[in-house]
């Protein structure tokens, strides 16, 4: 759901969208309607944040059509993408067949807010999965849970602030998070935050009009224990 490079136009005319159901049907139609929705660039913040970290396993959840798996493998990671559409994890591996990566990538079919990740990663990685606040801090749980001792944990979504600043986004405001929400589900003897912030980066909709969007970020490292 890597909501960054999207045009919110389709998603914001649908009748109810409060009580829609994001689920495999949803996401399956949404990637059928376009021949690609994303930009085929990686998010910005995990670029930010991962560029300087040393490269191991790492996974992918919401994983979209692959420009961050792609950015991921390019620089000597092995990743696993997660996604609930199989139209979108079908255009993902073409995306790493195209760029080459294709030997460093896993794709996974699985409904992450329902089903734990199986393994533990030197990375986890969530942008823009945006669900209630139950199911999210269900998630996180698992994302946290599936980082290997030494391991980061990185996520991004959007802040409250671009509802505020009128960016246009589904109105939807249970599914903005801060940094403190994500990491209220982790426990400060395992855990050490690096990076809780809200942060800004320019955004250009798909009419052409160029806004100030907020990111949420959060990146923490798990604690390798102690004998």
């Amino acid at each position: 759901m890597n909501e960054t490079h999207a045009d919110h136009r389709d998603m914001r005319e649908i009748p109810d969208l409060a009580d829609m159901v994001f689920d495999e049907a949803f996401w399956d139609g949404r990637y059928r309607a376009a021949p690609t929705i994303w930009s085929g660039r990686p998010n910005q913040q995990l670029v930010d944040e991962v560029s300087g970290l040393a490269p191991g396993t790492a996974v992918d959840v919401g994983c979209g059509e692959g420009a961050d798996a792609v950015w991921l493998a390019s620089r000597g990671w092995t990743v696993t993408g997660v996604e609930i559409s199989r139209v979108a994890l079908e255009r993902a591996a073409e995306h790493t067949r195209a760029a080459g990566v294709a030997d460093r990538a896993t794709w996974l079919h699985l409904d992450a807010t329902a089903d734990p990740l199986p393994g533990t990663y030197d990375l986890v990685s969530a942008h823009f999965v945006h669900l209630r606040p139950g199911m999210r801090d269900d998630l996180n749980r698992r994302l946290a849970a599936a980082t290997a001792p030494g391991g980061t944990l990185l996520v991004v979504g959007h802040h409250p602030d671009d509802l505020a600043a009128g960016v246009p986004r589904p109105p939807i405001p249970e599914l903005f998070f801060t940094a403190d929400d994500v990491a209220a589900v982790l426990d400060p003897q395992e855990w050490t935050v690096d990076t809780s912030q809200a942060r800004t980066r320019p955004w250009t909709d798909g009419e052409g009009r160029e806004w100030t969007i907020t990111d949420t970020v959060l990146r923490a490292h798990r604690h390798v224990p102690t004998t």
